[in-house]
């Protein structure tokens, strides 16, 4: 596996565990949990149109990785990463990891993620 193959499937990794990544980061955040799809989209649509676009799929879940970059380098060491291990993962590596998720849960192709699209099981 090429080093680049390697940095993917770590970011890939990485993403799907975003969830439990958020709930270390916020212990005891009962306010901003999503309760339902409804509120997830509404919390994700930062310009209120019904729909997720790349750049607020993005921030949405960029949070987490900035959150964890305690140093501030971009970069994720692994004393940065859950269980203290891992491999170093850039920002922009797990950015480009994020969009590619998104292309893939944009199942019709228009650009945005519906609720349904955004809930759906990974692809």
């Amino acid at each position: 596996m090429t080093g680049r193959a390697a940095g993917c499937a770590h970011g890939r990794r990485l993403v799907r565990r975003l969830p439990f990544l958020l709930a270390v980061l916020l212990p005891g955040a009962a306010a901003a949990q999503v309760q339902d799809t409804g509120d997830y989209l509404r919390r994700m649509d930062l310009d209120g149109d019904g729909r997720i676009g790349p750049d607020e799929y993005l921030q949405w879940m960029l949070y987490a990785f900035d959150r964890m970059d305690r140093n501030g380098n971009g970069v994720l060491e692994p004393e940065e990463q859950p269980g203290g291990r891992g491999r170093p993962i850039t920002r922009e590596q797990h950015k480009r990891v994020i969009l590619e998720r998104f292309r893939r849960q944009d199942a019709d192709g228009d650009g945005y993620l519906s609720a349904r699209e955004l809930m759906a099981p990974p692809r």
